[in-house]
């Protein structure tokens, strides 16, 4: 259990059927911080693959005491060509606004990291929104920010 004084302890699983609801909160939460449409077939396409042993992305969430989830993160695989190995993309990380400050965050990133190394990925690699200041802090912290700009096209 990590815990964090007079705030309560939470724990970093992965999630199982019984947490879609605790789950689907938050990612219409983080569709919303990102202003991207959320709808139920998509929220069920996410799931689905979260579910799948055999679908490479995956996730953690963070329960408290009493079993709400506080947050989820996702993650995948990704090879590197440049490096001959594998790497981490930590895709979404989002923590539900009673829990922020509590080190739900910090603590949902550095259970990639322990999966990262177990795996014998060689980074763990993660993008936010310029203007993501409080979660910036976090990850300021944490990691090394890199020289690289982000682009993308949509076909």
């Amino acid at each position: 259990m990590a815990s964090t004084p007079d705030q309560g302890s939470f724990v970093i699983v992965e999630p199982g059927p019984g947490d879609r609801d605790g789950w689907a909160s938050l990612w219409s939460g983080y569709c919303a911080f990102y202003a991207v449409p959320d709808t139920p077939e998509k929220a069920d396409t996410v799931w689905a693959w979260l579910m799948d042993p055999a679908h490479p992305v995956k996730a953690f969430v963070a329960r408290d005491e009493g079993g709400a989830i506080l947050g989820f993160t996702h993650y995948r695989p990704y090879p590197r060509p440049i490096t001959g190995s594998t790497a981490c993309f930590l895709d979404d990380l989002f923590v539900s606004a009673g829990a922020r400050g509590r080190g739900v965050g910090g603590a949902l990133i550095a259970r990639v990291v322990e999966q990262a190394r177990v795996r014998g990925w060689s980074v763990v690699r993660w993008i936010t929104a310029e203007d993501n200041v409080r979660a910036r802090s976090v990850y300021d912290r944490m990691a090394d920010r890199t020289r690289w700009v982000t682009y993308e096209i949509r076909p």
